[in-house]
């Protein structure tokens, strides 16, 4: 019961938190075809980074753009995997080299490079996921948070990782797949994941994770160390001041934030069936930061419909309108960040602010109102009184 009181300081958010759980778990898997509900699984992936994002720069203040890095490395990690367990020696007895990636033998590569060895162990892919991209997320962090560097300059450098990483594997086609990426991802351990069954059981498996995610984000947030963290955003020198590591804070921050996107990039893969550079570099690190802030990079629950939202978007406008979509996106971020510069989060948090003003304008106005309608009874008590003659 304290655990769900720490989640949840109020009703509306209980109320709110269950509404989003029906809307994704039950109403659309029951609504959409497999195609859509695919579609969902995938726009629900990148809630993993909108809910690093609340983190780092809704409660820490910093912001981010090269959060498709660690997306990417985890994609990469467990796409990796499943290219290995594809490339068997008689799925490849064609190929120059049986028993290695088709890309690899295109570029003539004759024995699998050192660093692909270990991904055909499961477990060490799936431990890759989250330590991977929390290992660099730490290195960086801890370099940079220690020196101080953060605002404008983070996020530049955060966004030159996301070029440096992108042009490298996209000039590296030997042995990362190049431009093309990694593709032709069909097995798990055997089980084939093209399969609608398979899809309905990862999409529901992606709900599972990211919900748990987002309650782990909201208990952060609630505890002592998020007010922590929302002090360092409003007063970071007083912090200090108090006796606070800031940097590690933020470095921590950084490195679950990188790990909650590399679990993003893997349940990516696993639906969609294939990772490509397109997916780490500076656009769709951008890309990332709109979604959280068109749903509003306060609330944990906001971002996760942010990307919703963002990428139904796409999908409807670049389907109706295939010569305008990008003008309809590019106005629809614009009206958002000019009109609700809190995201659509912050709509309801005013609506609800509002109605907590009015409620006590209203209370008060009785209050007030109160004596005077006693007095008018009065009044019309004595009035009614019979007069008795005088002597």
């Amino acid at each position: 019961m304290i655990f769900f009181r720490t989640l949840f300081k109020t009703k509306g958010e209980a109320i709110s938190f269950a509404v989003f759980v029906a809307l994704i778990a039950i109403i659309l898997p029951l609504a959409l075809p497999i195609f859509r509900l695919n579609l969902v699984g995938k726009y629900l992936s990148y809630g993993f980074v909108a809910i690093g994002l609340v983190l780092l720069w809704g409660r820490c203040g910093i912001l981010s753009l090269g959060q498709g890095v660690f997306f990417g490395l985890g994609g990469y990690c467990m796409a990796m995997f499943l290219k290995l367990e594809a490339s068997d020696p008689v799925s490849t007895s064609i190929q120059t080299t049986p028993g290695i990636p088709d890309f690899m033998d295109w570029n003539q590569i004759t024995q699998l490079p050192w660093f692909w060895e270990p991904f055909k162990s499961f477990t060490f892919a799936s431990c890759a996921v989250f330590l991977l991209p929390g290992l660099i997320a730490f290195i960086i962090g801890w370099a940079m948070f220690r020196r101080r560097v953060g605002g404008v300059y983070f996020a530049i450098i955060t966004q030159a990782i996301a070029l440096i990483l992108s042009l490298g594997i996209d000039g590296n086609q030997g042995f990362t797949g190049g431009r093309n990426g990694i593709t032709d991802l069909k097995t798990l351990l055997g089980w084939d994941i093209r399969t609608t069954g398979a899809q309905y059981t990862l999409y529901f498996l992606c709900v599972f994770l990211l919900l748990a995610s987002a309650l782990l984000a909201k208990y952060i947030i609630n505890t002592r160390f998020g007010r922590v963290l929302m002090a360092m955003r409003d007063r970071e020198d007083r912090v200090r001041f108090s006796g606070y590591d800031v940097a590690m804070c933020r470095t921590f921050v950084f490195a679950l934030a990188a790990m909650l996107s590399g679990l993003g990039g893997a349940l990516f893969v696993l639906q969609v069936g294939f990772m490509s550079p397109s997916l780490v570099g500076i656009i769709p690190s951008i890309e990332m930061v709109i979604f959280t802030a068109v749903g509003g990079r306060l609330s944990v629950i906001g971002a996760i419909l942010g990307c919703l939202i963002v990428n139904f978007g796409k999908t409807a406008f670049s389907e109706a309108y295939p010569d305008a979509w990008l003008y309809l996106m590019g106005g629809t971020f614009i009206a958002v960040v000019m009109f609700f510069p809190d995201g659509l989060a912050g709509i309801l948090d005013k609506s609800g602010t509002l109605k907590a003003k009015l409620s006590t304008l209203g209370t008060g106005l009785m209050k007030k109102l109160k004596p005077a309608e006693s007095a008018e009874k009065a009044s019309a008590a004595v009035a009614e009184i019979p007069k008795t003659a005088e002597p």
